[in-house]
């Protein structure tokens, strides 16, 4: 059976979109595709990182952030003075925009800077706060939570949400979730991050020897979470809908990537499908996110989707 991928999105000449570099995106909750596209005077790019996770922008810097709604429809909104270089970007409930950076700094007096801005729906700046430090993986949900997993500079770097590996943030950058225990072993590093109805899951891999991959999922109006191995070693993309889940692995830099389909069965996750799948761009790191049950993946300038 072959894996349908569905082609979503590409900016196009005539579309309402600025000129510059599509770079950090994210998905909301209702499906909505965003994009914060900059102007190339504003940025640097590291030739031996491939993609365009290469590029990074001189702060502070003007963007536009652009949405694409389920409808189909496209809006933009000028972005001016970022000050911060993303990593991450999320949608708030409101209209509201967070950026995030990976790294997070101390300051002259050894505190934890602030390395998350929130953004009005207009593009005036909120508010900033702390969210630790080297964060790999970030979503929000739909009531506005803000859930992360991180690197291992991060998890022995010292700050106390991210040496739990994983965490759950509220809007304003408040800890509202930390592992406190529940996780089967002590995680290295942040994989992938998907939303399903009233859940959370973050893929993430351990730093045993072993080197375990395990899904957690989380549901933030409790607070509980169970744990599975995966399925897949340390995927780059996850959605699950149900009993169903459907993960990636990239070819990095490649056209193609392996789209593989898993079922629960009892209390664990079994591979049903398995696909090397040809995609019209370069895959590279950040590519995937899932949102109720489809995964959103990216492939150089176009935005494919695949369903659980």
């Amino acid at each position: 059976m072959s894996i349908a991928m569905q082609q979503v999105w590409r900016p196009s000449a005539g579309a309402p979109h600025p000129k510059g570099q599509p770079l950090w995106w994210t998905v909301g909750p209702a499906g909505e595709l965003a994009v914060l596209f900059v102007r190339r005077r504003h940025l640097t790019h590291t030739p031996y990182i491939a993609g365009w996770v290469g590029w990074g922008a001189d702060v502070p810097f003007d963007a536009a952030l652009v949405v694409r709604d389920v409808d189909g429809s496209v809006r933009r909104q000028p972005i001016n003075q970022i000050t911060m270089r993303p990593s991450h970007i999320g949608l708030l409930p409101d209209g509201r925009l967070l950026i995030v950076s990976g790294r997070a700094p101390k300051d002259e007096h050894g505190a934890w800077a602030p390395n998350a801005v929130v953004y009005s729906p207009d593009g005036r700046l909120e508010d900033s706060f702390c969210m630790g430090d080297d964060i790999d993986v970030l979503v929000t949900d739909a009531a506005g939570a803000i859930w992360t997993a991180y690197g291992d500079e991060g998890i022995y770097g010292g700050h106390p949400q991210s040496s739990g590996g994983l965490a759950g943030w509220s809007g304003r950058g408040r800890s509202i979730w930390t592992p406190d225990g529940r996780l089967p072993e002590w995680p290295l590093a942040g994989c992938a991050a998907a939303t399903e109805s009233g859940y959370v899951w973050l893929a993430w891999y351990a730093s045993s020897r072993e080197g375990h991959t395990f899904l957690t999922r989380i549901t933030p109006r409790t607070g509980e979470a169970t744990t599975w191995q995966s399925p897949v070693r340390s995927p780059d993309g996850l959605a699950v809908r149900g009993n169903q889940a459907i993960l990636t692995r990239r070819e990095h830099n490649k056209r193609s990537t392996e789209v593989i389909r898993a079922q629960l069965v009892e209390d664990s996750w079994a591979v049903t499908e398995r696909e090397k799948v040809r995609v019209p761009g370069r895959v590279v790191m950040r590519c995937g996110q899932g949102r109720e049950g489809s995964l959103w993946l990216r492939a150089g300038k176009t935005w494919l989707r695949a369903e659980a």
